[in-house]
């Protein structure tokens, strides 16, 4: 089975989270990472569940803010707002170039010329609205490109599949794996 030969590009998944969304901002975001030169081959409107959310950020779940930053993801702090524009975008430093234009994670420390920094917030509650999530690194990207995506979604086959009933499934899948646990049972 053939799939793309990623060479020295990486492959990055770009959300404009729920805060983007309420503001409008889905075209400027995708306008932003487009001029980087990243070449786009997966979009998609996504509604979030608890499910998806609690995949998503797995990593963090024994941070003291990780329940908020579910229910971030998940719309419950912008009237409900529960869909979310995900991108996947492959290119040489890839990851690199993403964070650059996102910046920093608190808003109040991103440089003003990033799409943190000139159009998120830190609200009186604490909580950071930064507009985009950005694969922290190239094995984030891989594993969250696999959770957020079907492999028929991308415009290039990625990752290796296999042929599970009549669709394609991931031969390894985007759940939570972390760099130091192995995969939850529920997972595998």
């Amino acid at each position: 089975m053939f799939w793309y030969d990623m060479g020295m590009e990486e492959s990055i998944l770009v959300i404009v989270k729920p805060d983007g969304m309420v503001k409008g901002l889905a075209g400027y975001v995708l306008t932003r990472f487009e001029a980087t030169g990243l070449r786009m081959v997966a979009a998609r409107m996504a509604k979030v569940t608890r499910e998806l959310a609690v995949a998503h950020y797995y990593h963090l779940r024994e941070k003291p803010f990780y329940e908020e930053l579910i229910r971030f993801i998940m719309g419950e702090f912008d009237n409900n707002q529960d869909n979310v524009l995900a991108f996947a975008f492959i290119g040489e430093n890839a990851v690199k170039k993403a964070r650059a234009i996102a910046g920093a994670t608190n808003p109040e420390e991103a440089d003003y010329r990033t799409i943190r920094g000139s159009l998120g917030r830190v609200t009186t509650k604490g909580i950071f609205e930064n507009v985009v999530h950005v694969s922290s690194d190239h094995i984030e990207g891989k594993r969250e490109i696999k959770l957020w995506f079907w492999p028929e979604e991308l415009t290039v086959e990625l990752f290796p599949t296999k042929l599970a009933g009549n669709r394609k499934v991931w031969l390894e899948p985007g759940g939570p794996k972390t760099r130091t646990a192995p995969w939850p049972e529920e997972y595998k």
